[in-house]
């Protein structure tokens, strides 16, 4: 396992921070907090002929209100911000970062531009793992635990309807933009695939189910979703991230933690069996944040196992079938006292 230099590090959490400081001040309006239940959220309030239009800007937490502080001097200092950007790209690429490629990167751009990761879309899947090299300090692996040519974006429902707000420009119209076209599925007019001619990349939404597998709407995404059992447990409390594509994408992505214990549950459970390309890659994943995380953050860790096995028998089995495949990663867990 291979270590980044501290200057990469360093480079990638101003890299974030910046990108953060970017999301908020272009969003123009007067901010407003509405509470909802136990909970408070940013919005941007500005007036669009008689009605009055509300941009959700996210969760009152004690880094949003210093951000919205500020929000006049970050407005007024983009350009410096956006050409420091460029430069720690630039300087991350430098020390041996993974790059996102270009069919990627302009699609998580256009994404992040409608709004896609602001509504609480998060990014999921392999394209997710790639993202945790600068969130955990080391260089990914080659091969194929890292390659993929689908862009998965999951989303809560409930989150979806209670947010008020939507992407802008729709994502059809995004994803007419860059050639792509919506694969037909088994209920007419519930698209929740995309494909793109001549490369043939994926786009596909995704949101958790407690019970049957149905295609459910997103309204804040304006598309249908898949629905999949287990999926909760991987995008409560995601964390943003940083694409190096052109001058920084800000994404949304599980937490590490998560996405390994994540990868163990849908490792066993693939359909085909155990022994799959899909499951095998699953696991490959597993062990590699596991390794790295009993080292660097054992107990973010723990608290990830000790929810998924708390939750009920079945995920209880999913992972420890999973881990009677991993004779490494188990005894790296019970190393852990795990």
């Amino acid at each position: 396992m291979t270590l980044l230099s501290s200057v990469a590090t360093s480079a990638y959490t101003d890299l974030v921070r910046l990108l953060k400081d970017d999301a908020l001040s272009g969003v123009t309006g007067k901010p407003t907090l509405k509470n909802r239940g136990d909970k408070a959220y940013w919005y941007a309030a500005r007036r669009i002929g008689t009605q009055m239009r509300f941009v959700y800007i996210g969760e009152d937490d004690p880094e949003t209100r210093q951000r919205i502080a500020r929000i006049e001097e970050l407005r007024a200092t983009g350009r410096e911000r956006q050409a420091e950007r460029s430069r720690l790209v630039r300087l991350l690429r430098a020390e041996g970062m993974t790059p996102t490629d270009r069919a990627t990167g302009s699609i998580l751009s256009a994404m992040a531009g409608a709004g896609v990761f602001r509504l609480g879309g998060t990014l999921v899947g392999t394209n997710a793992f790639r993202l945790y090299e600068g969130e955990l300090g080391l260089r990914l692996p080659l091969g194929g635990m890292a390659n993929t040519g689908d862009i998965d974006i999951a989303q809560f429902q409930k989150l979806s309807l209670a947010l008020q707000d939507q992407v802008d420009p729709g994502l059809a119209e995004t994803f007419s933009a860059l050639r792509f076209d919506p694969l037909p599925g088994l209920d007419p007019g519930k698209t929740w695939r995309w494909a793109q001619g001549g490369s043939g990349q994926l786009v596909e939404f995704l949101t958790p189910a407690f019970g049957d597998e149905t295609i459910r709407p997103l309204p804040a995404l304006g598309v249908n979703a898949q629905a999949l059992n287990y999926l909760n447990f991987l995008i409560a409390e995601p964390i943003h991230a940083a694409a190096l594509y052109r001058s920084g994408i800000l994404v949304q992505v599980p937490r590490p933690e998560r996405f390994a214990i994540h990868k163990l549950i849908i490792a066993d459970r693939r359909r085909d069996g155990a022994g799959n390309l899909k499951a095998a890659k699953d696991r490959e994943q597993a062990a590699f944040l596991i390794a790295a995380l009993a080292e660097d953050r054992p107990d973010d860790l723990a608290l990830a196992l000790d929810t998924a096995l708390a939750t009920g028998r079945r995920w209880r089995a999913h992972v420890e079938a999973s881990l009677a495949r991993m004779p490494e990663t188990g005894d790296t867990l019970r190393g852990l006292g795990l």
